[in-house]
């Protein structure tokens, strides 16, 4: 979810809740400790320079249970945040502590939003021998992985 549409669905609530995608809701006390911007640059295992941008939020839960985030305060503090610091329309990131902080991707289903699961990917599939798929429940053989000496890319 890019951060217009964020800003778009907190327009179209009056209180809202994250959902963990195990279905349990982040406590509704929860507050947003950190809007901001995360830039990586890095280089995949294929050695291709990449840059990725997101938008962050973190979200914690403390023991003042009657605490309460109206979409009105996090549209403050949004437009706040793209005046101080620059924030841009990319796609949101949302931190969430769970046994250690969770990255989570987002969603809406027009009543609350989801905390979506993200997972690490190859990059360099087509420079490691690792054919396209779209099961990540098949790990390619050891001969095939990108890890393989004689794969090529690392």
């Amino acid at each position: 979810m890019l951060l217009s549409e964020f800003l778009f669905a907190l327009n179209q609530v009056n209180a809202f809740r994250f959902q963990l995608p195990n279905g349990d809701f982040v406590p509704t006390h929860f507050h947003i400790t950190e809007v901001g911007m995360v830039h990586k640059h890095f280089i995949d295992c294929g050695g291709t320079e990449r840059k990725e941008s997101v938008v962050n939020f973190q979200l914690w839960s403390s023991n003042d249970v009657a605490h309460r985030l109206q979409p009105s305060k996090v549209i403050d503090i949004i437009r706040l945040s793209q005046q101080k610091i620059g924030i841009t329309d990319e796609a949101i990131e949302v931190e969430y502590q769970g046994e250690t902080i969770g990255k989570y991707g987002l969603g809406f289903d027009g009543t609350n939003f989801q905390l979506l699961s993200k997972a690490t990917d190859c990059l360099a599939k087509d420079n490691c021998g690792i054919p396209e798929s779209n099961d990540t429940s098949v790990k390619p053989a050891a001969a095939e992985s990108c890890c393989d000496p004689a794969a090529g890319c690392c």
